[in-house]
């Protein structure tokens, strides 16, 4: 068995997702670039490489890595550039993306050997988390005057609108969709593409993937442009668990049990947004507050249920555990990073990456 903890990529289940994106893509005719700022594994890529059109990407460092370990086609997007790295993201992009006006006209020259596209914002979100809300008040991601924008057109043939938040509702989206024609028609007229960003759950159980396809298909149509998705959770979800091993369990007016690994170092977010992990099946008669083995006092995983007692050597696997994860993981209090493990579609697991106290130290200085 291999030792805990690690993060264990099923292709099975990531395959899932991938004949999904295949389907939207063909019926809809948009293109579909991974998001690695959500998911940047690059040792699953040459499954994913056959389904989905590239990558895009929100720094210097995504952009090479989309370019080197994934190819097609790279997108690069920053909120902001810098001098000392512009060229460079240049040299391994297909496009850029400028998050404002002033960036589009400080290196406009300096990318004219690519496609240059401008981020829009619609100033309307599917997000109820103001931390996550790219349409929160004085949110600085994307140009939202048509005005100005219309002022640099000549220098631009595309625009990125990223205002989807796990939106796993088909009726929100289109209504979103509404609002972007309504505000931005104008301007879309006159693009060649048009990316509708991340955060389209079109993936899940129960999507209806041929209506938002066909939705897609009118927007490409109406305004004669080639429409790209970047699909960062949709790619990957329900294709990855945590898995841990229960070091010691005590009882404080409920049952604890204290595992391997830390929710602030290898889930963050669920610590950010206030969410709990997912276990499965989360039934039996015992129940447990699941907490990392960190120093911060609410590192919880969450409360679960079980059949059995949990004894120390327990194995606990949480689902869902691909997202956000892999690309956020730190060493808070030198805690062990969890490997990087791959189920093979042929069943058998190897382990492509473990990290080591050597690792911790050149982290360091």
């Amino acid at each position: 068995m291999i030792e805990t903890p690690y993060y264990l990529i099923d292709k099975s289940k990531l395959i899932r997702n991938m004949e999904k994106i295949a389907h939207v893509r063909e019926k809809s005719g948009a293109k579909a670039l991974l998001a690695l700022k959500c998911f940047a594994t690059w040792s699953v890529f040459d499954l994913m490489r056959d389904y989905m059109d590239g990558t895009t990407s929100s720094s210097l460092f995504e952009v090479r890595l989309g370019r080197e370990k994934f190819g097609k086609e790279t997108h690069a997007y920053s909120v902001a550039y810098g001098d000392n790295e512009i060229d460079e993201v240049v040299l391994h992009a297909d496009k850029i993306i400028f998050n404002s006006i002033s960036q589009l006209e400080r290196y406009a020259e300096r990318a004219a050997g690519i496609a240059r596209g401008l981020r829009l914002n619609p100033q309307v979100s599917s997000s109820s988390f103001d931390l996550a809300d790219p349409a929160r008040p004085f949110s600085r991601l994307g140009e939202w005057d048509v005005a100005k924008v219309e002022r640099v057109m000549d220098r631009i043939n595309g625009f990125m609108i990223h205002n989807n938040c796990e939106n796993k509702n088909f009726d929100l989206f289109d209504c979103l969709l509404a609002q972007i024609e309504e505000r931005f028609g104008s301007l879309l007229e006159r693009a060649d593409w048009v990316s509708l960003g991340g955060g389209i759950h079109f993936t899940g159980d129960d999507y209806p993937v041929d209506t938002f396809s066909a939705r897609l298909r009118a927007f490409s149509d109406r305004y004669d442009v080639q429409v790209y998705l970047e699909p960062g959770e949709a790619s990957i979800t329900k294709s990855t668990t945590l898995e841990v091993t229960v070091l010691d369990t005590l009882y404080n007016g409920k049952n604890l049990a204290i595992v391997d690994s830390s929710i602030e170092a290898h889930m963050l977010d669920l610590l950010i947004y206030r969410e709990t992990a997912k276990v499965s099946p989360n039934e039996g008669p015992h129940s447990y507050m699941i907490c990392g083995k960190s120093c911060l006092a609410g590192d919880v995983f969450g409360e679960f249920r079980f059949a059995d007692a949990l004894k120390v050597g327990d194995r606990i696997s949480f689902q869902d555990a691909a997202g956000y994860t892999m690309v956020k993981k730190n060493w808070f209090n030198g805690v062990k990073m969890p490997a990087i493990a791959i189920k093979e579609l042929d069943g058998s697991v190897r382990t492509v990456r473990e990290f080591t106290y050597a690792d911790f130290e050149k982290s360091l200085s």
